[in-house]
């Protein structure tokens, strides 16, 4: 039997699904078999990515990007018996939110207050900004208010990390989630290769492509290869940047936590009572793990290997969602979800282009 129609249930798992825990070796049981097939569909993706890496010495489409449409081309060959679909859930929901908690690890609060109280607010405030410009051009083509509000934090803060994060906390379903990804991947790839242009076009030195580069581009890596054209102050200044609008994710987090309850409650999302209803576990523990890295709390020793895990935890999770996409709502959704992630990415741009002039970088 096809798993689609219990494609919510991989966002947000229902009672059944969370009573999986009431039993560990039942459960175990139950969720073998999505969990061994979202970790094959992540191998296929991590040895694609290799592949790239040998034939055109970079990764154009990363891990995390490949399995989805790994997972993604595995559903719509193969119909799926109803066997896999706990352990996918499982997948794309647990695992998900682990991940999200060992980003907090990589962010440290006192490299953040070295740059400055004017950049800080400078990049708090595009961020913020774009934000809202973002949904209301994705409102305005007519998208949901989910898939407007997925599009724009992913195109605000830091792309797919972005998306997959704050789709727990408004109630997103796989589908949403998928077709956001997609688009701003392609995007991604597109600014990395075209940035460097813009930044020659316009006589911009080092420092401010830099913060350019850290304002508009995704991922961290691909802030990496977008800079390093114009040298190695570009790429410490775009990195330093960047980590400061990864830092935004988790009060984003938490202020849709509080302005939009109601979202997750109209998916069928779980209702908590306390703290966690206000704001989700997954983001209490990413702010603990960044408080304690300020602190010198984390050895140095575990950095590194809780950020490899993180990463591997959210390619997993993609790997899950893929399996659970429909192809037909991402084709409905697909001219929409394009144009907004582009028109966002422009007026992104122009914001951060404002805030360079404005805090007179050089």
């Amino acid at each position: 039997m096809d798993i689609g129609h219990d494609s919510a249930m991989l966002t947000h798992p229902n009672p059944r699904a969370s009573a999986l825990f009431a039993h560990p070796l039942q459960s175990m049981l139950r969720l073998w078999p999505g969990v061994v097939l979202c970790l094959l569909v992540t191998a296929a993706a991590y040895g694609l990515q290799v592949v790239e890496q040998r034939l055109f010495t970079r990764a154009w489409l990363e891990a995390l990007v490949l399995a989805i449409l790994v997972g993604t081309g595995v559903r719509s060959l193969w119909p799926m018996d109803r066997r896999y679909a706990p352990g996918i859930a499982f997948s794309a929901k647990y695992l998900l939110e682990i991940a999200v908690v060992l980003l907090g690890a990589s962010v440290s609060l006192s490299s953040i207050i070295a740059t400055g109280p004017a950049l800080l607010a400078g990049i708090a405030g595009t961020v913020v900004t774009a934000i809202g410009a973002s949904f209301l051009i994705g409102r305005g083509l007519g998208l949901p208010v989910r898939m407007a509000l997925l599009v724009a934090c992913g195109n605000s803060i830091c792309g797919n990390s972005a998306i997959v994060a704050v789709a727990p906390v408004i109630g997103a379903d796989s589908d949403d989630v998928a077709a956001s990804i997609g688009f701003t991947a392609v995007l991604g790839i597109a600014v990395v290769l075209g940035l460097p242009v813009l930044g020659w076009a316009l006589h911009m030195d080092a420092m401010q492509y830099g913060t350019l580069a850290g304002l508009t581009v995704y991922a961290v890596p691909q802030v990496i290869a977008a800079s390093a054209p114009l040298g190695a102050v570009a790429v410490q200044m775009g990195t330093l940047v960047k980590l400061v609008r990864v830092l935004m994710l988790g009060p984003v987090c938490v202020m849709l936590s509080v302005v939009a309850p109601g979202l997750r409650e109209e998916a069928g999302a779980p209702h908590h009572k306390g703290l966690s209803h206000l704001v989700p576990w997954f983001i209490i523990g990413f702010l603990g793990l960044c408080a304690l890295r300020s602190v010198h709390g984390i050895p140095d020793a575990m950095l590194a290997p809780a950020s490899q895990m993180a990463s591997f935890l959210t390619v997993v999770s993609m790997a899950a969602l893929g399996l659970g996409v429909d192809l037909r709502t991402i084709a409905r959704a697909g001219g929409k979800v394009t144009f907004a992630a582009f028109f966002s990415l422009i007026v992104l741009g122009g914001i951060s282009l404002m805030v360079i002039r404005a805090l007179h970088i050089a």
